[in-house]
């Protein structure tokens, strides 16, 4: 994906990281830059969010397994077509690890930062649509040099893979 190469293969999570996600999908991949920077892309697809299968918001899970979550804003990711969004950053850390964060929700035709207007959305488009299916995007950098960079280099990761999760996460 762009100046993205994937290193390894997939991430394939246990079966309690399966059961308590509940996700009908995912994919955890890793990737480096040309220049060494490394990644992580994370989605998590949820067909229908009935029965009490959701996306899980990483301001949930994130703090029970440890890390703190700083620095919290938005960020506009803007991709090489033109089109834009906003997301979450978060600067994360956990003992040693020290990542960059961006976040969002995407399904049903739009992406949005908020886990509260994802929610509403998937009300009105169960009425309105029949479909209740959407996809939590999460991609971490590591913070080697700056967190600045690591920012930037993970909105440059989201920007480039937002225009192929369309193929994935239906409109």
């Amino acid at each position: 994906m762009g100046n993205w190469q994937q290193i390894g293969a997939d991430k394939q999570f246990d079966n309690e990281t399966l059961k308590v996600l509940r996700a009908s999908d995912y994919l955890s991949r890793d990737f480096r830059r040309t220049d060494g920077q490394f990644a992580n892309f994370y989605v998590g697809y949820y067909a229908t969010q009935r029965d009490g299968a959701s996306y899980h918001s990483p301001l949930n899970c994130l703090p029970g397994s440890g890390w703190t979550l700083n620095e919290p804003g938005k960020i506009t990711i803007t991709t090489s077509d033109g089109r834009s969004f906003v997301a979450n950053r978060y600067i994360i850390r956990n003992g040693d690890s020290h990542l960059a964060m961006i976040y969002w929700y995407q399904g049903r035709g739009r992406a949005v930062a908020s886990e509260y207007w994802g929610k509403i959305y998937t009300v009105i488009d169960s009425v309105r649509l029949r479909r209740s299916d959407a996809a939590m995007v999460r991609v971490t950098v590591p913070v080697v040099s700056s967190e600045t960079a690591s920012m930037e280099a993970a909105a440059e990761l989201a920007a480039t893979a937002f225009p192929a999760l369309s193929e994935f996460v239906p409109d």
